[in-house]
């Protein structure tokens, strides 16, 4: 595992301050956002569709503290994009969208390096002001739009009606997510260097952590990481590939399914991970199962370290949430099964105490638990 301290030359121009939000493209955006709303405690925030002028699709948003999700879905059969879309991939993450400063010089650095435009700058004003937006093509079929929000106010974007409320959530436990911690993207093998690279030149970024299949392995498996980040480092963006093994990969199971590269996971950042993990589980939110032995090879090694673990390890063990550590913190974190059917796109829930790492002790464990799922579905 390595760990980067050397940021390189500081961007010129422009500031990536955040996640803005993560539009996702599905078969059906009404369904999908009552099951992020009912499961995950998600609150409806907007709407656009054909009551709001949108002819060709329909997208509902759901927010949760500063978590914004958008899923969108098409009206029309001719709606050759996003059916192309949905056939390649199922359903998935179209868009990972940055919240930014002065998106002028970001943009024109981005082309000067090659970036491929998917549409450029462009305004869209109402009565809360006015939204500078563009849009970035990265690995496969993944955007990211760059949004410009210093002159606007509104709730969301212009273009949408704020969504009614749904009457189900208020008797439902809350589960304290707070904001996007991090996007995963997964790609074929040898791919990971050139997306990396792309983060470097086009949006100048640089690496934050990484691991390689020396140090991350089961039996089976293995995979190579890089994190790549802004300057800042509010924005997290780790890239995988699969390396090979003696079976299949759950990155490479991910690529045959998404058919290519494409967001593999999101992990969402909260306080209190025993309450949200309590929670989720009450609403029938479904995670990977880890076994008994992990906590006792985790209680050996803690015993014999200076790490003092806050939370009580009988109630970690009890929700399956995992820990990883090092001399300065520890992480916990969990990851749910597959969101859709397709064994592609899954949620992470983490928890950090002084921990900026991204739970490589736990990959182990993590791929363990997931070879277990794919031997079930006959993929491993």
């Amino acid at each position: 595992m390595t760990t980067y301290s050397d940021k390189g030359p500081r961007p010129v121009g422009g500031k990536f301050l955040s996640f803005d939000h993560i539009k996702f493209l599905v078969g059906n955006a009404k369904q999908v956002a009552s099951f992020y709303r009912c499961r995950m405690g998600f609150e409806p925030l907007g709407y656009r569709g054909l009551e709001t002028g949108s002819r060709r699709t329909a997208a509902h948003v759901v927010r949760q503290n500063k978590i914004t999700f958008v899923f969108e879905s098409a009206y029309e059969p001719d709606n050759q994009e996003m059916s192309k879309h949905l056939a390649q991939h199922g359903d998935g993450v179209r868009d990972v969208a940055f919240s930014v400063e002065d998106i002028d010089t970001i943009m024109k650095i981005a082309k000067q390096r090659g970036a491929q435009v998917v549409r450029d700058i462009w305004e869209e004003s109402d009565e809360y002001g006015t939204v500078k937006m563009a849009i970035l093509r990265t690995y496969g079929d993944t955007h990211h739009t760059l949004i410009d929000r210093t002159k606007y106010k509104g709730f969301f974007l212009p273009g949408y009606v704020r969504a009614e409320e749904d009457c189900l959530l208020k008797q439902l436990p809350q589960t304290h997510l707070n904001f996007v911690d991090h996007v995963v993207g997964n790609q074929p093998d040898k791919q990971m260097e050139p997306v990396a690279k792309w983060y470097e030149e086009c949006l100048q970024f640089h690496r934050f952590w990484s691991v390689d299949d020396t140090q991350l392995h089961t039996e089976y498996s293995a995979l190579r990481s890089i994190v790549m980040t802004n300057w800042e480092e509010t924005v997290k963006m780790p890239i995988n590939e699969p390396a090979p093994g003696k079976k299949r990969s759950q990155i490479q199971e991910y690529v045959e399914y998404y058919g290519g590269a494409g967001v593999q996971h999101i992990a969402l950042n909260t306080s209190n991970i025993i309450t949200a993990i309590t929670n989720l589980k009450a609403r029938g939110l479904e995670f990977l199962d880890v076994p008994d032995s992990y906590y006792d090879t985790l209680r050996r090694r803690l015993a014999a370290s200076n790490m003092k673990i806050v939370e009580n390890l009988d109630v970690l063990q009890k929700l399956k949430i995992l820990i990883d550590y090092d001399e300065n913190g520890y992480l916990l974190q969990i990851f749910t099964k597959n969101t859709q059917d397709r064994p592609t796109l899954f949620i992470e829930v983490i928890q950090r105490r002084n921990h900026n790492g991204f739970g490589a002790g736990n990959f182990q464990a993590l791929f363990e638990a997931i070879e277990v799922e794919q031997a079930k579905r006959g993929n491993l």
